[in-house]
């Protein structure tokens, strides 16, 4: 059946790369940078400060000269769901990026990706990557990209990272997060349900960076979120949730390992 989106007028091989802000004005600069040294030159940068407290326009003036760059200003804080849907809704591309401000890509991103998302046809795709700590300076070891994934298995676990995410939107219906927790898991959900075509690129092209303090960090906060994720967003049987939890608690586990 024909995607309700696939006659728009997207611009063909242009990667729109969604970027939220919410007062980081340290790691923000090696995001972008990571950008610019892309060998995959066709794309656009939609920065969203998501109502910083900070300056972030100040904060990277020298970079904003850059005519790829668009800086969304919110007038209020929305989350992360709401900055990336402003992003979204701003974007030219046919393809959509996203990558936080506290991550980075290494350069063959982009093009590898593209390259593999045209060759194969997919609908969304994703890529190996590693952790790394705040400072930047340990990195762990290959968070390996599995092949084709459907809903049932992600279901058992979030394999996907969200800063190495690209979604063809000819194929996907209109693409945005919602306002909740573990909300790029719910986006994935979704997109996994309608059937699409949703793929691994077995090559490590990202660094995820973990916080002491970060979200993900808190892991029994992320466990009610993923719980309601099953629960309220995905509407499963309690006895199914309950499994499925299960699950995610190994695939947490083994991902640190």
């Amino acid at each position: 059946m024909m995607d309700e989106r696939f006659d728009e007028d997207f611009e063909e091989s242009l990667v729109s790369i969604i970027m939220p802000v919410y007062n980081d004005t340290v790691y923000v600069k090696e995001a972008i940078v990571s950008i610019f040294r892309q060998t995959y030159f066709r794309w656009e940068l939609l920065l969203v400060d998501d109502g910083s407290s900070l300056d972030i326009r100040a904060a990277i003036k020298d970079i904003l000269a850059e005519e790829r760059i668009c800086f969304i200003r919110l007038p209020k804080n929305r989350t992360v769901a709401g900055a990336r849907n402003a992003g979204i809704a701003a974007a030219k591309g046919r393809y959509l990026a996203f990558l936080d401000s506290d991550d980075w890509w290494l350069p063959e991103k982009l093009e590898k990706q593209v390259r593999f998302m045209q060759e194969k046809n997919i609908a969304m795709s994703f890529t190996s990557y590693r952790r790394v700590s705040e400072n930047g300076r340990k990195v762990g070891r290959v968070i390996e990209a599995e092949g084709m994934v459907d809903y049932s298995r992600l279901l058992k676990g979030n394999c996907i990272g969200c800063s190495t995410v690209m979604i063809d939107r000819r194929q996907c219906a209109a693409v945005k997060m919602p306002l909740e927790r573990h909300e790029d898991y719910i986006t994935w959900l979704n997109l996994a349900k309608k059937k699409l075509s949703i793929c691994g690129l077995a090559e490590d092209l990202a660094r995820y960076r973990v916080g002491e303090n970060s979200l993900s960090g808190n892991k029994l906060k992320s466990l009610w979120w993923t719980w309601k994720v099953y629960r309220k967003s995905q509407q499963l049987p309690f006895f199914r949730s309950l499994l499925c939890l299960g699950y995610y608690i190994v695939h947490g586990i083994s991902k640190r390992w």
